[in-house]
């Protein structure tokens, strides 16, 4: 298994074949992306968002979508928009390997915490954030808008 920065440390697309294999894997999580991905991630790019994927030759096998975040309660912080595996992938090692690889960017950057939100209904997820050494810190609450 590779594991592919799709950007650079500015939000540029340095891999752009990859950001195309991703689209697949990616959707099984945010099926409601609209039909133009490449446009969509290049919005999220510019405010932040950086892409890395983990690929079995030439396939992708999971994507993890992650930004730096500065804030007055746990300083500096790596946060993971997304981290999918692909379903024929779960259970062999790609949301660890692409999970390890956050952490160490995580380190590099000089981060205090990595972070992440995961659906209340993704049982599954939970159990392995929770052997990869997350924990539940609080409640996170929304208000829709649109």
């Amino acid at each position: 298994m590779r594991l592919i920065d799709v950007t650079d440390s500015l939000g540029a697309v340095v891999e752009p074949a990859w950001l195309q294999r991703a689209e697949g894997v990616h959707r099984q999580l945010r099926a409601t992306l609209p039909a133009d991905y490449a446009g969509r991630l290049a919005q999220v790019f510019a405010n932040g968002g950086r892409l890395a994927v983990a690929a079995e030759g030439e396939s992708v096998a999971g994507v993890a979508l992650w930004r730096l975040i500065e804030n007055t309660y746990e300083g500096r912080r790596l946060y993971v928009d997304d981290l999918v595996t692909d379903e024929a992938q779960r259970s062999r090692g790609v949301g660890k390997a692409l999970l390890g690889h956050l952490e160490n960017k995580a380190r590099a950057l000089g981060c205090d915490v990595l972070a992440l939100d995961s659906g209340a209904q993704r049982a599954a997820a939970h159990k392995f954030y929770f052997r990869e050494g997350l924990h539940i810190p609080g409640f996170c609450f929304r208000k829709a808008l649109k």
